[in-house]
């Protein structure tokens, strides 16, 4: 099966390996989907363009489009990213919107032990849960500050620190900790006739 993942940017596609190799193990047995991450280095289209980039997709070959976006700064909650999204793709029982709440850093936080290291600053993590860090200082800005702030010689990058964090990080975690995620997730092995994680 493949399975088009519509995302914002790079840092979404270092996800791609972790995400592939969880959901495989999650399969078993199960046939595995190929994932085709296309990332638009910001914001992924609206509106009747959203509608055109699914069409083309499912027209060459996907058998599901998935888009991925940041909650932070379009869009107002959760539900009002995947509420627009269905408006703008009517009608079309392939396509599912989904959202890292509020940005996809959130579901970095569940590592945070792993992140103060690479950081060089202890401190402690920005709230219980991942997914309500947000105001006008989403998680990717919050990291960025830690970074800064810390030994670390460099500022947080996001494709660069994404990718050591997920290093040989257990997906499962970040999955408990963050309910948007878990539906993200979900959402392929359902496609994949796997079993949803409850």
């Amino acid at each position: 099966m493949n399975i088009t993942i519509l995302c914002e940017g790079r840092t979404e596609r270092v996800f791609k390996e972790t995400l592939k190799k969880f959901v495989d193990a999650q399969l078993g047995d199960l046939p595995k989907p190929r994932l085709h991450f296309i990332s638009y280095d910001g914001a992924i289209p609206t509106g009747e363009k959203l509608k055109r980039v699914v069409e083309i997709s499912l027209e060459t070959g996907a058998m599901a489009v998935i888009a991925l976006t940041d909650v932070y700064p379009m869009f107002i909650s959760a539900a009002d990213a995947k509420k627009r999204m269905i408006n703008w793709v009517p009608r079309q029982p392939k396509f599912y919107p989904h959202v890292a709440l509020y940005d996809f850093e959130a579901w970095l936080l569940p590592y945070w032990e792993k992140i103060t290291q690479l950081a060089g600053k202890e401190a402690n993590p920005f709230a219980a849960n991942p997914e309500t860090v947000n105001g006008k200082k989403p998680p990717a800005h919050r990291l960025k500050a830690l970074f800064e702030t810390g030994k670390s010689r460099d500022s947080y990058s996001k494709p660069r620190d994404a990718g050591r964090i997920l290093r040989s990080a257990d997906l499962m975690v970040a999955i408990t900790a963050c309910p948007e995620l878990k539906a993200f997730v979900n959402t392929i092995l359902k496609l994949c006739d796997g079993t949803e994680i409850k």
